[in-house]
């Protein structure tokens, strides 16, 4: 599935091949708003060149598999340096307890720590559906990362961010995805590369430099 927005859309798995161009997925109108809003926070320099986007369920295996893996290679070589800032968006396939975290991870960044708890989820993994992510874990690492437990228990309580945890499902639907993780890599000019999978640190290196030298 290719979208234009003034530039292009490839689909890519481990080689970077590009597709047919069209204005719309469905009946869903696309905007740059589709890949980045609903989302967490930036991570890194605001006006770097590059946005890498993920849309990731916090109990996938191989969400964890690029955190553990590949995401702190992209960070040290890419995000400290300017060149690739982040932002990661949920779509909850999994179960019930993978919108929890969700939540938790919205209600910290009420507190200006996203980063740190999406962070103390993926280091926590162990298994979809086995209640690792369960409601008295998720409190446990809300105060392993010195979060005010009554606004957050209170943001929980409310299920506050349900809407935007909504939205972003929603957003992962009309780009057609049917898995996570999957990366979006969007460059100054808003040609869109799409990656699906954890693939190796080498593929998004190949993918960054390539549009870093235009």
């Amino acid at each position: 599935v290719i979208l234009t927005m003034n530039g292009s859309f490839n689909e890519q798995g481990l080689l970077i091949e590009p597709a047919p161009k069209i204005e719309e997925v469905g009946p869903v109108e696309i905007t740059m708003g589709t890949f980045v809003s609903n989302g967490s926070p930036v991570l890194g320099n605001l006006n770097a060149p590059i946005t890498l986007v993920e849309f990731g369920d916090y109990q996938c295996h191989y969400c964890n598999v690029f955190f553990q893996s590949i995401e702190k290679d992209i960070i040290k070589n890419y995000v400290e340096t300017g060149k690739v800032k982040m932002i990661f968006k949920d779509y909850n396939i999994i179960g019930k307890d993978s919108v929890k975290a969700s939540q938790g991870a919205h209600c910290a960044n009420d507190q200006g720590l996203f980063w740190e708890y999406h962070d103390i989820l993926y280091s926590n993994w162990t298994g979809e559906n086995n209640g690792w992510a369960s409601g008295a874990n998720l409190v446990n690492f809300a105060q392993e990362i010195d979060l005010d437990m009554n606004e957050w228990s209170e943001c929980m309580n409310q299920e506050k961010h349900s809407k935007t945890i909504l939205s972003s499902n929603d957003d992962a639907k009309a780009l057609g995805l049917t898995g996570t993780p999957a990366f979006f890599v969007i460059n100054s000019d808003n040609k869109i590369t799409k990656l699906v999978g954890a693939q190796p640190f080498e593929v998004f290196k190949r993918t960054f430099d390539n549009e870093l030298e235009k």
